[in-house]
């Protein structure tokens, strides 16, 4: 995966099979949208690649995204209200 700008966000996702690809969508209307959808399988590993590429991988696939381990924050504690 290249990173084409420190802005820009990459990703990719590598099915082991065509069976495992739920819904692949192109729009043809008014809408500039894609929507892809499938299942990588059971969880066998979550880690990151050189520190920049997020890497999960599962049974069934792989998704890659282009994220750092320095840009991932652990989300603020939540005070209960009274």
């Amino acid at each position: 995966m290249k990173k084409t700008s420190s802005k820009e966000r990459g990703f990719s996702v590598e099915l082991n099979s065509k069976h495992n690809l739920k819904c692949f969508s192109l729009t043809n209307g008014n809408q500039d949208t894609v929507l892809i959808e499938g299942t990588i399988g059971e969880l066998i590993q979550a880690n990151f690649a050189e520190d920049i590429i997020l890497e999960v991988r599962g049974k069934d696939g792989t998704l890659r995204v282009d994220l750092g381990k320095n840009e991932i924050k652990k989300p603020k504690e939540e005070v209960p209200i009274k």
